[in-house]
């Protein structure tokens, strides 16, 4: 009980706190004493919240421990929690108010020993192998003789001098170097990324996309080694579309990424002599089989050349071959000469008997010709060849008339064409234009005056019609008379 004044009501001196000042108290105590510390402890319930940071408890078989570690730090710690983790979590105590809770705010996070290393591996390995990831079905082959060999590494230290060297002695190609950690913080994302990055080039860009990969580290530790057994490494190995050979650690170093790789090299020299030949062996190896192709196609062209000989021995000679055959197409070409001459004068001969056949008259003799066939056909065969008969009959009926009409309306233009020429060189027109036809009693016509008789009877013909006249007398000619010329020549009619 307390009184008014805020005093215990027992009468001691014993200060009283609000909750919030027990709690700040109790926070400040509690970072003050454990400002800095590291613990042992298995991971359990591990999350990560949507705004990056990590919640997870420590625990061993006394007491647990609640812990975060903030989105800041959470980039740069070395591992990545995982339940049923032995690790050891290194930063500092504090107290959540909240919820009267202590944890430790993760500040570098590492994992308890080999032990719980290897454990975490060939659980990592059983669960990948799960996914088929290791699977030899998936993986490519490697190119004989790559034009361009990309290699992710360290810019720094005795790996790429090595397989540049190693490369230059055995067949110089263009490298590509993407520079990245490969041990600590960060290290397996840049990996990760790298062969991305090489992944995504194009192969006409500005970059050329490399044929090969070489993922390359020096030897180390199984920590110094961890950042190529992490999950997001093996995943961008597995999924690369350029074949990767993996050359970490020495030749007993066995990583996941070793695992997930198209090929394994022991050590990264040896990456280099896997990803290209030797060219003096190549040039070795070229030469030697071009003259084995050089001796066997010598060696077939003599054989079949034998061969032609002695199946040429049992030929006739090709000149009397020729011969017989240039004679043989003299023959022929002469008989067809011959035929065809003799064809051309039975159509001809067949055309001078038609021609004087009107259209009619060809039409009629067609039918009869063709009636006799049907009579002819009706002795041999019954209906079958009768209804063909008739069919063809009809039909070349049909392209007769159709030849008739067509020969007629012919004949009709130049009849009418020839008309109006007549018409045009007619002599009525003539009298048309005022002339008259003289003709004598027998019609013929008269063409000058000589042949006009005195007193003849004459037929005067103009444009209307006829009239009769008779001729006068021929007048003697006389000399002119002066003065009044009465006289005048006597007229014809």
């Amino acid at each position: 009980m307390t009184e008014a004044d805020g005093t215990p009501a027992d009468g001691s001196n014993r200060p009283i706190f609000t909750v919030g000042e027990l709690s700040q108290a109790l926070k400040r105590v509690v970072e003050g004493e454990f400002a800095w510390v590291s613990v042992r402890g298995e991971v359990s319930g591990f999350k990560r919240a949507a705004s990056g940071h990590l919640y997870f408890s420590l625990k061993d078989s006394d007491a647990v421990l609640d812990a975060v570690c903030w989105r800041g730090v959470a980039g740069r710690l070395g591992i990545a929690p995982e339940d049923g983790l032995e690790v050891v979590a290194t930063g500092k105590l504090s107290t959540y108010p909240g919820r009267s809770r202590y944890q430790i705010v993760v500040e570098r996070l590492e994992l308890s020993g080999a032990g719980a290393l290897l454990a975490l591996l060939e659980a990592r390995k059983k669960a990948l192998a799960e996914e088929g990831l290791f699977d030899d079905a998936r993986k490519r082959a490697l190119p004989y003789l790559p034009e361009r060999v990309g290699v992710v590494t360290s810019p720094t230290g005795a790996v790429i001098r090595d397989i540049l060297h190693r490369l230059g002695d055995r067949f110089p190609r263009r490298v590509l170097v993407w520079p990245v950690k490969v041990q600590g913080a960060g290290a397996a994302e840049e990996i990760a990324v790298a062969i991305e990055g090489f992944n995504r080039l194009d192969a006409g860009g500005p970059i050329p996309r490399p044929d090969v990969l070489i993922v390359a580290r020096g030897g180390g530790s199984l920590e110094d080694l961890w950042a190529f057994n992490e999950e997001v490494v093996v995943r961008a190995a597995a999924a690369s579309g350029i074949p990767l050979i993996s050359a970490v650690g020495h030749e007993t170093d066995v990583t996941l990424i070793d695992l997930a790789a198209d090929r394994r090299a022991p050590t990264p020299t040896a990456a280099a002599e896997i990803a290209v030949p030797v060219r003096a062996d190549l040039l070795e190896r070229t030469q030697s089989l071009d003259h084995r192709l050089s001796a066997s196609l010598r060696r077939q062209i003599a054989e079949r050349r034998t061969r032609i000989d002695g199946l040429g021995r049992g030929l006739p000679a090709a000149r009397d071959r020729l011969t017989t055959a240039g004679q043989r197409l003299d023959d022929w070409s002469e008989r067809l000469a011959r035929g065809a001459r003799g064809r051309l004068a039975a159509e001809r001969r067949a055309i001078d008997r038609l021609r004087p056949l009107r259209p009619r008259q060809l039409l009629t003799l067609k039918r009869q010709q063709l009636a006799h066939a049907a009579g002819r056909l009706a002795a041999d065969r019954p209906t079958g060849r009768i209804a063909q008969a008739r069919q063809a009959s009809s039909t070349l009926a049909e392209r007769l008339a159709r030849a008739g009409r067509a020969t007629v309306s012919e004949r009709s233009a130049r009849v009418e064409t020839a008309a109006r020429l007549l018409e045009g060189y007619s002599y009525r027109g003539v009298l048309a234009r005022g002339y008259a036809v003289v003709r004598d009693q027998r019609d013929h016509p008269l063409t000058s005056a000589a042949a006009v008789k005195s007193g003849a009877a004459l037929s005067l013909e103009f444009q209307d019609g006829r009239t009769a006249a008779r001729a006068a007398g021929r007048p003697k000619p006389r000399k002119p008379k002066s003065g009044n010329d009465e006289g005048g020549q006597a007229s014809l009619l």
